[in-house]
């Protein structure tokens, strides 16, 4: 819910898609900057105890959000004009975001690596595509219900029902038992730590080609940095409808990763992780030349398709092939990936469209990823010819 609301109130204060843009930039710095020595903290850490940790400093970020936008706290501002509330709220708003991106980089690789230590590593492959179905009931309903709340009710409100889940699901995770600890270092320091995890992404080309190939894909045809935008300006819709295009990406990501359960991928995950890029980018050029809602919501409907099924293979790729005591460097790693394709990419999108306009840039961004696809095929033939 939280990217759709303060996306939706960033553009309400400023007007401006590189305001939103910059929402993404201002939690993807310091998730990529303390990556690796996060990811070296992982492995040394009990992964249980530094989650839960994690878990509560994000319930008390997430109820600063809720003061934030609160119409309560602009009340108090009343002796500011109104320029400078919205300049105040806004840097708050961004302040608050950067704390996320701390808590992100260490959380995500603890998530990862915790999740191998709770099957059996023939059970993993059905496990991590279980636990992306569970990520994105979240992510398809949260969209959804935030534009509702905002259409409907109040800002105020829908953070109100975050923090309270954030609240249950610390309380809910304390039911599982903490595991012991993978990686016993010795003397062994953090740069050599982090040196060791760059050191096996280098050498797994296969994997390597994979995270590229999925951050500069997303990077450059990302659209939900200026979704927003296009909902007002272009197609010309409410909130309500807003939360649903935002949701229709992680719906079809949900769809595919649901039929990857029930049929698993048995031969030529490379090559298909590549035509599923490319359908990707022939969807974002869709989307962008669309000024029909139903058009639209299709065209991020179908992209999420072929994502989902891009996530399995990438996840599989970083969980099969990983020691156990490696899991968190390599998932700092994979995170770093991860979180340059999605937060820059909604910096990216905002910067884009602020230069060329909002049509031009997506369709930029639609012809950035075919490109990168094509590239891939012809330079990296490990991962064309890649099976698992």
């Amino acid at each position: 819910m939280t990217p759709v609301l303060l996306g939706w109130k960033l553009y309400e204060l400023t007007g401006s898609t590189l305001s939103v843009g910059a929402l993404g930039l201002s939690e993807v710095i310091p998730a990529v900057l303390l990556a690796l020595p996060a990811g070296v903290k992982v492995d040394r850490s009990n992964k249980h105890r530094l989650i839960t940790i994690c878990m509560i400093f994000y319930f008390f970020l997430m109820a600063g959000l809720l003061i934030i936008t609160s119409g309560w706290f602009a009340s108090q501002l009343s002796w500011l004009d109104k320029r400078s509330v919205k300049q105040l709220m806004q840097w708050l708003i961004f302040g608050l975001v950067f704390g996320t991106g701390i808590i992100r980089a260490y959380s995500s690789p603890a998530m990862n690596a915790f999740i191998a230590q709770l099957v059996p590593q023939d059970s993993l492959v059905r496990a991590i595509s279980i636990n992306s179905m569970t990520w994105l009931i979240a992510a398809v309903t949260g969209p959804a219900v935030a534009g509702l709340l905002l259409g409907y009710a109040s800002i105020t409100i829908a953070f109100t029902i975050t923090c309270v889940a954030i609240f249950i699901a610390v309380i809910l995770f304390q039911l599982i038992k903490a595991k012991s600890i993978s990686w016993q270092p010795g003397k062994t320091n953090t740069w050599d730590g982090v040196k060791e995890g760059l050191r096996f992404v280098w050498n797994q080309k296969a994997l390597l080609s994979a995270l590229s190939l999925d951050m500069f894909a997303v990077l450059f045809g990302g659209v939900i940095g200026i979704l927003p935008a296009f909902a007002v300006d272009i197609l010309h819709i409410g909130p309500e409808k807003y939360g649903w295009l935002n949701a229709a990406t992680y719906l079809g990501n949900f769809i595919a990763i649901g039929a990857l359960i029930a049929t698993p991928l048995k031969r030529k995950q490379g090559l298909t992780l590549l035509y599923m890029v490319a359908g990707f980018g022939v969807c974002i050029l869709v989307f962008a030349i669309s000024k029909n809602f139903w058009l639209s919501l299709a065209a991020l409907f179908v992209s999420g398709l072929f994502d989902g099924v891009s996530v399995i293979i990438r996840g599989t790729i970083v969980q099969l092939f990983v020691p156990d005591e490696m899991r968190g460097r390599v998932s700092a790693v994979n995170s770093i990936f991860v979180n340059s394709s999605n937060e820059l990419g909604q910096a990216e999108s905002g910067l884009a469209s602020a230069l060329m306009g909002k049509v031009p840039s997506v369709i930029f961004g639609g012809c950035m990823t075919l490109f990168i696809t094509i590239f891939t095929w012809i330079k990296a033939p490990t991962l064309r010819k890649f099976e698992y």
